[in-house]
């Protein structure tokens, strides 16, 4: 009996046991749970702690800009007595003035009071007003300005200036965040935060053409008013220059990186614009349909699409339909490779160019110059008119009359008067009133000549276009279409 008793009492105190060993396990859980849950809090914590200190740190340095533009404009009840004689002499003035108001952000980067903002912010502002966090307001001047960039420099005469201090655009990661500051709707002073969506994006700018290159896409809120403010790393180091957005689109923002920004700070300030080495030639990708036609193994080198007058580049001998290949011996592939290269040579120092024409290499000692500013702002025959459906375009020849009205300094090529909507033509952005001047390398300025280049096309096959818009020329491959 004692023995029994003995092995029922060895058991309870084994249940025992094991039910306070699991007790305490679950408490361990739970403490670890806790504890778990607390250092999560914890993170958060510190990371809005942080992010809050990044807007505390360069949130002075941003400043409000507001801007007045004077227009003038043509008074339609000019000398209109009716008017006048009920409305007085307002009417008796040709022209009125109104002011057009814009405002704007930037950012302090020096005790000299220069700060840095979009040229859009401040384009042929008559008057700049700058708002600093603390309430004090002063005259701005624009010391510089360059449209390519869309940077500006504006000057302000002040003392004990808050300032930011710039980072490396370069080493910035797609995912990476950032925060902007800025004055979106005249709401000085918001900051808003998200990540790196996307680096070296180019976008549109304008009716002009123009393309801004290597922008950093955000999702970091940017509306109207943050144009100029700083785009933040988490170290509150000045990454980008907030820029542009695209209308309509949530999440979608745009930045200048500060590395571009800080190459042309110097020449804004010292010499009122950037100064960029320039070879002068207008130039795109050799796709594999140019580099067939060009008889081409490889779609290699940039394609010379036109040689603009009086540059490097007509004084060394290149010419429109050359094929570059090296840059001081070494090769370019790519527009963007072409532009850097030359973009890294001293201004007046010579550069060995070596380009493929009609399958001979050639190499040409160019002395590279400045780029110019930018600014935005008889009896004749009948007119004969082809329609083809093979390239879908309607053209005819160029008279003498649609030369004039369209400003051009020759007659001589096919205008294009229609383009067939989804077709390869269309595809490519060829539009009416573009002139056609070569055809498959050779001219063409009438539909005999046009005809005789068509009908040696088979479908499926590639024409390869000269076409000169907007004071230019490039080249336009389209796919000869069957015909049913």
């Amino acid at each position: 009996m004692m023995k029994i008793k003995l092995i029922k009492t060895n058991r309870n105190m084994i249940l025992a046991t094991a039910l306070v060993f699991l007790l305490c396990l679950s408490w361990v859980g739970s403490v670890s749970a806790e504890a778990e849950q607390t250092n999560s809090y914890l993170a958060l914590e510190s990371f809005s702690n942080s992010i809050a200190d990044i807007a505390e740190k360069n949130g002075p340095a941003v400043v409000n800009i507001d801007t007045v533009r004077v227009l003038e404009t043509q008074n339609p009840f000019f000398n209109d007595p009716m008017f006048g004689r009920f409305f007085g002499d307002q009417f008796n003035e040709n022209t009125r003035t109104i002011p057009q108001r814009g405002t704007g952000s930037g950012f302090i980067i020096n005790q000299e009071g220069y700060i840095i903002t979009n040229e859009h912010v401040v384009h042929n502002a008559d008057k700049i007003k700058v708002t600093l966090s603390d309430g004090r307001e002063f005259t701005g001047e624009v010391i510089g300005s360059d449209v390519t960039s869309d940077m500006a420099i504006v000057k302000i005469k002040a003392d004990n200036l808050p300032l930011v201090a710039l980072g490396d655009s370069d080493k910035l990661r797609v995912g990476e965040i950032v925060v902007a500051i800025g004055n979106p709707y005249g709401l000085q002073q918001t900051v808003t935060m998200g990540v790196v969506s996307a680096k070296g994006r180019s976008i549109p700018a304008g009716a002009e053409g123009h393309v801004y290159k290597d922008f950093i896409q955000t999702d970091a809120a940017i509306n109207p008013g943050n144009s100029g403010g700083p785009l933040l790393n988490t170290k509150g180091e000045v990454v980008g220059i907030n820029t542009a957005i695209i209308p309509f689109a949530q999440g979608i923002g745009f930045a200048i990186p500060v590395n571009i920004a800080k190459k042309n700070i110097d020449d804004l300030i010292n010499f009122g614009k950037v100064l960029r080495s320039w070879l002068g030639v207008y130039i795109q990708e050799v796709t594999p349909e140019i580099a067939k036609q060009f008889n081409q193994t490889e779609a290699k080198g940039v394609l010379v699409g036109d040689v603009v007058k009086n540059s490097p580049a007509e004084a060394a001998g290149i010419k429109t339909g050359d094929i570059i290949k090296k840059v001081n011996n070494e090769e370019v592939n790519s527009p963007e490779e072409l532009q850097n290269k030359i973009g890294n040579i001293e201004i007046g120092k010579e550069a060995n160019i070596e380009i493929v024409r009609n399958g001979e290499t050639i190499s040409f000692v160019v002395k590279i110059g400045e780029m110019p500013t930018v600014e935005v702002e008889g009896s004749e025959s009948p007119k004969e008119k082809v329609f083809s459906v093979q390239t879908g375009l309607k053209v005819e020849s160029v008279t003498t009359e649609i030369a004039k009205d369209l400003g051009l300094p020759w007659v001589k090529g096919l205008i294009i008067t229609e383009v067939i909507p989804g077709s390869s033509a269309d595809d490519k952005g060829l539009q009416p009133k573009d002139i056609v001047l070569e055809a498959n390398r050779t001219e063409v300025s009438s539909i005999v000549e046009w005809e005789k280049v068509i009908n040696k096309l088979e479908p499926g096959g590639t024409l390869l276009l000269l076409v000169f818009r907007n004071q230019h020329t490039y080249y336009v491959p389209i796919k000869v279409e069957k015909i049913d």
